[in-house]
């Protein structure tokens, strides 16, 4: 799959912008702040319905305005798709594939992008949420119905700690909330097939990990991928130490439910102490683990740098394995000016076979030539003109 054609309307610094994009490499070339990575970002946008800089949609609306728009042409097989997103200030978001109306988190079925961008670092350094985020973003675009799952989750999650938080304040004893029985129920539903998608996304991940790394840092190093679940007992939001009773690869629903159940009858008590659900997905983490190691904490400044790069690349293979919309769009960011020439170039060559690869860079030169087959320039949320470039 690639993207033909792109148009933005009031999208972070474009006023409106019209790009042709051709299959194969694409260079994005303009000095610091003049809207490099807004133009990519926005087509990852479509793929995941998140940014990977900002949290809110608020923040990718152009200052001033009221809507953005995203607009797409997609091609695959000979055959076009046209995708489009609105962005609103206020009230939900408007999306139309082929003209027809849609729903936003009906995109990822037709949009498949993977971005890499400075910011994955911390991946490997940063909190669990990131790593949470990431999984949950690539199973959205495997599976697209788990947006529903995902979403409704978090409703019930909000619900109930809705509930906690009004039982603390009233003292209320725990034999008296069967309402929370109701909650319970319905978390541990949907938490545990979220639990079983993402421990079968992790083992599914783990060998293009270990190839992904060893073609960017040239050497052999066992990367490896694990869940760790709080509903055995891990407790990572809290900075604890892993435990290895906690560590899983695949965990099947039916376990998963049963664990998730008896988790929260016994931290009732404490949750109810402290106004919080202390277990379910939304406290698991990604472990990465770096020659038996955890890369959190052991892994050097490159090594980190090559293991976010493998989860982002290992994303694209597994996408281009399973998708039958063919090859994810693959998005690098302002990646090269952080690698030496040899990365530079074992990165070229690990990416040169993609259908579409967006590559932004301020610096022409730290791009290999192979990538640099269409050149795009942009200044001040403009894309120039062939004439315009310098």
């Amino acid at each position: 799959m690639f993207v033909s054609h792109l148009e933005l309307a009031d999208f972070r610094n474009y006023e409106s912008a019209s790009l042709a994009l051709a299959p194969g490499p694409n260079l994005i070339v303009g000095s610091n702040g003049q809207g490099k990575t807004n133009l990519v970002e926005s087509v990852a946008y479509l793929a995941t319905l998140g940014s990977h800089r900002v949290s809110s949609d608020q923040a990718l609306i152009r200052q001033g305005q009221d809507a953005a728009i995203v607009r797409a042409r997609l091609e695959h097989a000979g055959r076009q798709v046209l995708v489009e997103l609105q962005l609103n200030r206020q009230g939900a978001n408007r999306a139309q594939v082929n003209r027809a109306p849609a729903k936003p988190r009906d995109l990822p079925r037709h949009v498949h992008a993977v971005l890499f961008a400075p910011e994955d670092l911390a991946l490997v350094r940063g909190e669990p949420s990131g790593r949470r985020r990431f999984l949950d973003q690539l199973l959205v675009q495997l599976t697209p119905r788990m947006a529903g799952v995902l979403a409704d989750y978090d409703r019930v999650l909000k619900q109930r700690n809705t509930l906690l938080k009004s039982a603390r304040a009233a003292r209320v004893a725990s034999s008296q909330l069967s309402t929370l029985d109701v909650w319970d129920e319905r978390l541990v539903d949907l938490g545990s097939e979220i639990i079983e998608a993402r421990g079968r996304l992790v083992s599914e991940l783990r060998p293009f990990v270990g190839e992904a790394y060893a073609a960017i840092a040239g050497e052999v190093h066992e990367a490896e991928l694990a869940s760790e679940l709080s509903i055995l007992g891990a407790a990572p939001d809290e900075e604890s130490e892993v435990s290895e009773q906690s560590v899983r690869t695949e965990i099947d629903q039916l376990e998963a439910a049963s664990a998730f159940t008896a988790a929260l009858a016994h931290n009732r008590r404490a949750e109810l102490d402290r106004g919080l659900t202390l277990t379910g997905p939304h406290r698991d983490d990604l472990l990465l683990r770096l020659n038996g190691l955890p890369a959190r904490g052991y892994a050097s400044h490159g090594e980190s740098w090559s293991f976010a790069l493998a989860l982002r690349l290992a994303s694209a293979a597994l996408l281009r394995a399973e998708s039958p919309a063919g090859d994810p769009v693959l998005i690098l960011d302002d990646v090269f000016a952080e690698l030496d020439e040899s990365r530079r170039q074992r990165l070229a060559d690990a990416v040169g076979g993609y259908e579409q690869v967006l590559i932004t860079a301020a610096v022409e030169s730290d791009v290999p030539a192979a990538l640099a087959a269409h050149t795009v320039r942009i200044r001040a949320g403009r894309v120039l003109e062939p004439e315009e470039a310098p």
